[in-house]
């Protein structure tokens, strides 16, 4: 246990803690740049591995920091970083529900609900932005995503199918296409 570090992990985490709005997707690009680029806790590809691991198990995907504190320095990294994030603020949201719930439908709620929603629509693109430069998937990437994108948008495609065909696609381009 190296009390620096786990100092650093709090020093870090907790004020990305209340700029989770959206979610935990919303602060993604800040954890790879700090994780990776910054501290060099891990490598991009490390990051990538870590993120896939926090998407496909059970819970918030913001375990996605516990994933890399245990990597960086065990259980001890692990708990301190999971309550650097999470303790704060549902401290502070305890409070804020109580104020909220007494004034339920307000003006000053609805123009607050309004004014946060691009806020966490950037955050969460900054993230998709930050995953898909971290896999280094090159234009591909970036275009199944775009198409993913409008799917979603216009089809109202299930999930599931769109991955499915992303996968697909990856698997036909790395099969036949040589770059030159």
């Amino acid at each position: 246990m190296n009390e620096s570090l786990l100092w650093t992990f709090v020093r870090i985490f907790v004020p990305l803690s209340f700029v989770t709005i959206g979610g935990g997707a919303s602060i993604i690009a800040e954890v790879k740049r700090q994780s990776v680029d910054v501290n060099h806790w891990i490598t991009a590809s490390q990051f990538v591995d870590l993120f896939a691991v926090s998407r496909a198990a059970p819970g918030p995907g913001s375990l996605l920091v516990s994933l890399i504190g245990f990597q960086v320095d065990g259980v001890a990294g692990a708990l301190v970083v999971t309550l650097a994030l999470f303790a704060p603020p549902s401290i502070v949201l305890y409070g804020v529900a109580h104020v909220w719930r007494r004034h339920r439908g307000a003006t000053w709620q609805h123009a607050i609900e309004r004014g946060l929603q691009p806020i966490a629509a950037g955050l969460v693109l900054a993230a998709v932005a930050a995953i898909l430069r971290s896999i280094e998937g090159g234009i591909m990437a970036w275009l199944v995503a775009a198409g993913a994108l409008v799917a979603l948008r216009t089809l109202r495609v299930n999930p599931l199918v769109l991955l499915a065909a992303g996968a697909t696609i990856f698997v036909i381009v790395e099969a036949y296409w040589t770059p030159t």
